[in-house]
């Protein structure tokens, strides 16, 4: 999703002064963690602790396997859901007050674990639909960067 927004909006990740790469634009900060997706947290913890941010600032983006391919849901807070990645931020930040956007990636046939289904590559019709799935994920972040989330929950959990 970084990767997306930074190609859409023409603009440019650097090195940080921690785990990631990072990039700006207005009152947009977009983080790229350069750990694996379970040690998120920890990334999480030095971008807090370096750019002096609130938990309201912060707007984790994350697959979820509970929801069908491309269905986006915006929350306020939550629990990590079985997440690994949302578990690590929620206990490096200590708190499940942080402001997070699925993207549904549907879930696994019985004979596919978890894990093995969400390093999966996408079906041919599944990466047929990724721009569009792509550009409203990237409409909800914009929307919660530069109105607030409960305009953004309205608009992007609505469909």
């Amino acid at each position: 999703m970084i990767e997306f927004i930074c190609r859409e909006e023409n603009l440019n990740l650097k090195p940080g002064k921690g785990h990631y790469y990072y990039s700006k634009k207005g009152n947009l900060l977009l983080i790229y963690p350069t750990t694996f997706v379970n040690e998120s947290g920890f990334v999480a913890l030095e971008v807090f602790q370096h750019f002096s941010l609130s938990l309201e600032d912060i707007l984790i983006i994350l697959d979820d396997i509970n929801l069908p391919f491309g269905k986006l849901r915006l929350r306020r807070k939550g629990s990590d859901g079985g997440h690994k990645g949302l578990y690590s931020v929620i206990y490096h930040l200590g708190s499940e007050n942080i402001p997070r956007l699925r993207i549904g990636v549907g879930s696994p046939p019985e004979s596919i674990d978890n894990a093995t289904w969400v390093l999966s590559k996408f079906s041919e019709a599944e990466e047929k639909e990724m721009s569009r799935i792509l550009e409203r994920a990237k409409e909800a972040v914009f929307l919660w960067a530069e109105e607030d989330i409960e305009i953004a929950m309205a608009r992007i959990n609505k469909n």
